[in-house]
């Protein structure tokens, strides 16, 4: 099966409060009480390794992607992008945002494009779907032993850039911030995961919908550059895409600021280079 479109997404979550009680016996009413509560138990299981959350405990609070069509010539491919926006409306709960995620996705069968989203945003995905009943065989039944979303080195159908570019845990997992410092690219910016849940507490739903965005578009230029180092993209082609992106920014900038924000980051980390020679 060939891919028509890129679909590079990512997740923003909060811990579910909701679940502190079965977990933990916590009957508290305030939210910060629940909160800590899964973390303590967190960092009773891990030993005092980690307070974060296990997939099952993370809610689904904004799912965010870009979309690009696959153009292919002489065994290479281009990138036109299409899209890059936040799934539902900032009013959606879970399981709405879920549904319209799995219903959308369906429907195009892209290649998926993520940054840790074999390890953390699909499962999560995958574990919340459950948690609301929501049902997605395309997901599981499509392709075959060596070709499906859910093969590991099946890059064609999720490239986990996390996964490919340690070399599946051969060397060491490096954050994405990490790597877009190294590459030039914008990376994080006044927002990073630790904060969404206070902003989720401060009505700021818009703001972490905007953050989500610009950490797709930071994973889909560490995509460009990755498919232009395996010979995927050629140079020429990489420019494209990346002159593309540019162009989207400066038409969308005007009604949607943070990609302002993004710009002038990006500027600053490559030193306003941002074709290749």
């Amino acid at each position: 099966m060939q891919h028509q479109n890129l679909f590079v997404f990512d997740i923003e979550t909060v811990p579910d409060t909701d679940a502190a009680f079965n977990l933990t016996g916590e009957t508290s009413p305030d939210v910060e009480v629940r909160r800590k509560a899964i973390e303590d138990y967190h960092l009773d299981v891990t030993d005092g390794r980690n307070s974060s959350p296990r997939q099952p405990f993370h809610k689904v609070v904004a799912i965010s992607f870009l979309e690009a069509e696959i153009e292919r010539d002489s065994g290479q491919e281009g990138y036109l992008m299409k899209d890059l926006r936040s799934g539902g409306e900032a009013g959606f709960d879970e399981k709405q945002l879920l549904q319209g995620f799995f219903t959308y996705v369906e429907r195009i069968r892209p290649r998926l494009v993520s940054y840790n989203g074999r390890s953390f945003d699909l499962p999560v995905l995958k574990y919340r779907a459950m948690v609301h009943g929501i049902s997605a065989p395309w997901l599981h039944k499509s392709g075959d032993k060596w070709n499906s979303y859910s093969y590991r080195y099946a890059a064609d159908w999720h490239c986990d850039l996390l996964e490919v570019l340690s070399d599946f845990g051969a060397s060491a997992r490096v954050k994405l911030n990490e790597v877009c410092a190294a590459f030039g690219i914008a990376g994080k910016f006044g927002v990073d995961g630790s904060k969404v849940a206070a902003m989720m507490d401060a009505g700021q739903i818009d703001e972490i919908r905007h953050y989500c965005e610009t950490d797709v578009l930071n994973t889909y230029l560490v995509y460009l550059r990755y498919q232009l180092h395996t010979g995927t993209l050629s140079k020429p082609g990489y420019n494209a895409a990346v002159a593309d992106v540019i162009s989207f920014i400066d038409a969308e900038k005007e009604k949607r600021p943070y990609l302002n924000d993004f710009m002038e980051a990006w500027g600053e980390a490559s030193g306003n280079k941002f074709i290749l020679d």
